[in-house]
């Protein structure tokens, strides 16, 4: 992208006077480290990590029977989400390709969508495009989207929002924080506990100087942020999904529950419930890597006899169990945990073997489990 077409996040001169190096991402300016991506890795999770998200885009969709109408473009169960719940989606093409994933969350009778920063404007042209008039789609530009991840986040934010530590993962509500509205959800995609906290772009630097008062609070830029999803085997748009996967091969099936499956009903169908019943020709998967080098993005899957049989999609050093993992996609008879293979990576060869997911257990809060 040119840069004069480079946006500036609000928090820009924040993560510049707290020391971040800045990089372009999704658009933006964005902060990639502070004091080092495998020190903020760990902090997040020992402790408490602040991540400005602020590119993604919000969306608010309300209207006549909203929820019957999204269902029309994403396979999740919509109708019976209870209110203030959220719910992993995808945003899908007619042949069951993947346009973006998101949340949803029932905000009373609207939903309140959060779609990746790469392509939330393409996102919107298709939800304003295939939705009924009756739908509005408002695309909330004027607030700020921040992240607290880790297992002292909880007691962090509680400091600032009274009253967070009462939800459950998944789970949102409205809170007033130093006088402004912010809506807060137990969600993150670091695979610790957490919060992402959306309020108005001018209270967004008071309200992250406040939580950086708390020892237990550092700022995580955009290198941590990909480890720790890597190590959680959270999947990135344009990496790991895309338009060329569908969600079977993407391992992600559980977005799409029992009565969907029944009724149909979504984009591409046919395809995914055909996939869900027999198998999708590749799927996605963890790489134990042999070794200290990362095998990254990119790098050729190889079997016994050298054929290749799928791509790495997402590679690093993982700085929690200090050893080089990946995802990537392998034909399905390969799938196996166990299934030992090949990973080349510019005409160099490293041993592999097929790895359950996520690499470093979820850490969800969940009502009735301890925290």
């Amino acid at each position: 992208m040119p840069a004069e077409q480079i946006q500036t996040l609000a928090l820009d001169s924040w993560h510049r006077s707290q020391g971040a190096r800045m990089v372009p991402f999704a658009g933006y300016e964005m902060p990639v480290q502070y004091e080092g991506i495998i020190a903020e890795h760990l902090w997040t999770r020992e402790s408490a990590g602040l991540f400005d998200v602020s590119h993604m885009g919000q969306l608010l969709v309300h209207g006549k029977n909203v929820d019957a109408a999204l269902e029309t473009l994403l396979p999740g169960e919509l109708k019976m989400l209870g209110d203030m719940k959220l719910r992993y989606s995808l945003l899908l093409d007619d042949h069951g390709g993947i346009i973006d994933d998101l949340m949803a969350t029932r905000r009373g009778t609207d939903f309140y969508l959060v779609v990746n920063g790469a392509t939330k404007h393409s996102d919107l042209a298709v939800l304003e495009q295939r939705l009924p008039r009756e739908v509005v789609v408002d695309h909330m530009k004027e607030q700020a989207l921040l992240a607290l991840q880790g297992p002292r986040a909880v007691e962090a934010l509680d400091k600032l929002a009274p009253g967070v530590g009462e939800l459950s993962f998944m789970e949102g509500g409205a809170f007033r924080i130093e006088g402004h509205p912010a809506w807060i959800s137990r969600s993150g995609y670091t695979g610790e506990d957490g919060f992402e906290i959306s309020l108005p772009a001018v209270a967004a630097a008071a309200f992250a100087d406040a939580l950086l008062a708390d020892d237990a609070v550092k700022p995580v830029g955009l290198g941590a942020r990909d480890s720790l999803r890597l190590e959680a085997g959270l999947p990135l748009y344009g990496h790991d999904i895309d338009s060329e996967t569908t969600p079977v091969m993407a391992g992600l099936q559980f977005a799409i529950q029992k009565r969907r499956r029944a009724e149909g009903g979504f984009p591409g169908a046919l395809r995914i419930l055909a996939e869900i019943e027999n198998g999708p020709p590749q799927r996605r998967v963890g790489f134990e890597v042999d070794g200290r080098q990362p095998v990254r993005e990119g790098a050729r899957v190889l079997d016994a006899e050298g054929n290749e049989v799928g791509r790495v999609t997402s590679g690093g050093f993982s700085p929690s169990l200090q050893r080089p993992i990946a995802m990537g996609y392998v034909a399905s008879h390969l799938a196996e945990v166990g299934s030992g293979l090949k990973l080349e990576q510019r005409s160099k060869l490293f041993d592999a073997r097929v790895a359950p997911l996520p690499f470093v257990p979820h850490r969800y809060h969940r009502k009735g489990a301890s925290q």
